[in-house]
């Protein structure tokens, strides 16, 4: 029987230190995304535009999702033993991430308000 041959490629330093990169970047650029989506949905509940703005709530979502799996990765890189250099940027994308899933949170609390305001006539819409 022929002996197989490992295949698999040891990771360097330098992936490692990529790979990190990447993960932390994609924590701040779907964060950064969701908060700006849950602003939109701010704004367009406080125009009486409700469907728009649980529309833009659920694209939030949709990108906290994609923010959430790359911290997934890190952590499970982690508890595999391969442990992340701790940078700056590695801290910022994860306080860039729980601020986008604060103010989303915030977010769909006032939704919820203005619909509430606008169905008891407490507000008009705009153009109304």
């Amino acid at each position: 029987m022929a002996e197989e041959k490992n295949t698999a490629k040891e990771e360097t330093p330098e992936d490692q230190e990529q790979a990190t990169l990447m993960a932390a970047m994609g924590l701040i650029a779907n964060g950064g995304n969701a908060k700006s989506l849950a602003f939109e949905a701010i704004r367009a509940a406080k125009k009486g535009d409700i469907d728009t703005a649980r529309s833009k709530l659920k694209e939030a979502d949709d990108s906290l999702l994609q923010a959430h799996n790359s911290q997934t990765d890190m952590l499970t890189k982690e508890a595999q033993g391969k442990h992340t250099h701790v940078t700056l940027l590695v801290v910022h994308s994860q306080d860039h991430l729980m601020n986008a899933i604060t103010f989303r949170d915030l977010a769909g609390e006032m939704v919820d308000l203005y619909e509430k305001l606008y169905k008891a006539n407490a507000l008009e819409k705009d153009g109304e």
